[in-house]
């Protein structure tokens, strides 16, 4: 690899343990309907407010030993988790497709990505801010990036690529969301609970526009059969009842999207 293209990777891995750091932010406040920007970093068990040297990605959790510095408290694996999985996406990403535009969009992507996997799978909840904030953000992609797939180029040969780009956003996000939620709706209703939440439903369409409709379909079959093979072996081992254990389906979902970019062809 070129030396410069290395240093955009090696940029763009610094940039990730920051963003990492700003995603757990995220993750514990959003749910909370807290600010995420006032307040400054606290510690979630004794509430004391943590020092700038005590937040630096990775090496303050190290040097830390995972303990806050005031209460003593272990901090959650999730936290350095977060920062290091972040970095690892934005320096592949960046590999991948270069220091460009669509780089910068699918790094958004996967963060969008990572916030929504761990507020489902700690909270049960998948955000309006990143389902619905993140929709919006790939329609406005769309407009100046390729959106995956051939699709719009079939059947709209004239209509240029911003047109054709728009087409499989849409079209990702319409035929991703309806179907799946309609069966979600009977299913539910034939083992007479919720199946599918709201959330999950609005998460669909955030998919379906970044990714177009061939990826999107491709990644909620991955997600599918991920999120079916883990829930019944944890129900297995943890000896739970399948018909009342609820499934963070989203959160395999968004697993299984934070990892299609780096299979899309450039």
């Amino acid at each position: 690899m070129p030396f410069e293209a290395s240093m955009h990777v090696a940029f763009a891995a610094l940039a990730g343990l920051l963003i990492g750091s700003f995603l757990n932010v995220c993750i514990y406040r959003v749910p909370r309907d807290l600010s995420v920007v006032r307040p400054r970093s606290f510690c979630p068990e004794c509430g004391k407010p943590v020092a700038w040297y005590d937040n630096i990605p990775l090496l303050s959790y190290v040097r830390l030993k995972g303990r806050c510095r005031d209460c003593g408290k272990p901090i959650g694996l999730r936290y350095p988790f977060v920062e290091l999985i972040t970095a690892a996406f934005f320096a592949g990403t960046v590999a991948h497709f270069g220091w460009n535009l669509d780089g910068l969009k699918w790094c958004l992507f996967q963060a969008i990505m990572i916030a929504l996997f761990w507020t489902d799978i700690e909270e049960r909840i998948l955000p309006d801010e990143f389902t619905l904030g993140g929709s919006a953000l790939g329609v406005l992609f769309a407009f100046f990036t390729k959106v995956p797939g051939d699709l719009g180029q079939l059947l709209l040969p004239s209509a240029g690529v911003r047109g054709q780009s728009l087409f499989e956003a849409l079209a990702g996000a319409f035929v991703l969301t309806l179907p799946l939620a309609a069966v979600g709706l009977i299913w539910g209703k034939v083992a007479k609970r919720q199946v599918l939440g709201l959330g999950d439903v609005k998460l669909l369409p955030c998919i379906g526009v970044f990714l177009g409709l061939e990826a999107g379909i491709q990644t909620l079959l991955l997600g599918s059969l991920i999120g079916v093979a883990i829930g019944s072996m944890y129900i297995f081992i943890m000896k739970k009842k399948a018909r009342e254990y609820e499934l963070p389906l989203g959160s395999f979902y968004c697993a299984a999207a934070a990892i299609s970019p780096l299979f899309i062809k450039v």
